[in-house]
């Protein structure tokens, strides 16, 4: 059945061997049981956020805040959504799709991490290609960017495969030590020469209407960008 409260729960893409999902609150509690299994190796820090470092039950409680906090600013002029992976019914790891002014500069950043025992499979570029699906194709982007640490080269690896271009680097502080951090921007034209197998298993469209209290949303995923994509509702699917 479809969520009519809080519509974002039905949002899926699926790739040929994974599902992105909405995080609910039992994808949450999974998510982090990944996480707690590790991430990476705790001598070198990926994230700018070193929540990793937190000791369990801290990590996850503060991981806990962090979602809920995020689904609830949702607002049209900055919004971060947060998506479980799956494959074969298992949640192996985590990404967003994260922007502010979407309406006018048609930009979105990503981030992304898996649990340690899925990495290596070729899962982390399959799981940001269907961020960059949903991004271009379902909310109708011009450019993707992303940043990472200079030194991490598995995140350097599959951000240069899929054909994103350098553009600029900044210090930031990794856990605390100033650092280099790079960033990376895609634009749609290049995403849409490459050939993918992507789906969305529903398309719902945000509609301009004045009926629902819920369609604050179409001011900034405007309906010309062909809006959700359901596991439940409305019928028919859109092939990439």
């Amino acid at each position: 059945m479809a969520n009519d409260h809080w519509p974002l729960f039905d949002l899926e893409v699926h790739t040929p061997r994974l599902t992105l999902r909405y995080l609910d609150d039992t994808l949450t509690s999974e998510l982090l049981a990944v996480a707690k299994r590790g991430v990476h190796d705790p001598a070198v820090m990926p994230f700018i956020v070193p929540w990793t470092d937190l000791p369990s039950p801290q990590m996850e409680q503060e991981a806990m805040r962090f979602y809920a906090r995020t689904r609830a600013d949702i607002r049209p002029d900055a919004w971060n959504l947060q998506f479980a992976a799956i494959v074969d019914g298992d949640v192996i790891g985590s990404c967003d799709l994260g922007a502010k002014h979407f309406a006018t500069l048609r930009q979105f950043q990503t981030g992304s991490w898996l649990g340690r025992e899925f990495q290596g499979q070729g899962l982390g570029k399959e799981m940001r290609m269907a961020c960059l699906l949903l991004g271009f194709d379902g909310f109708d982007a011009e450019f993707a960017q992303t940043g990472l640490w200079h030194d991490n080269a598995a995140s350097l690896g599959v951000t240069q495969s899929l054909g994103y271009t350098e553009e600029g680097r900044r210090r930031e502080l990794r856990r605390g030590v100033p650092d280099e951090m790079v960033g990376f921007r895609m634009p749609r034209a290049y995403r849409r020469s490459g050939a993918t197998t992507s789906r969305f298993t529903g398309c719902l469209r945000l509609e301009r209407s004045s009926g629902s209290d819920w369609l604050p949303l179409s001011d900034w995923w405007p309906s010309a960008c062909g809006g959700f994509v359901r596991s439940h509702g409305a019928r028919g699917q859109t092939e990439v």
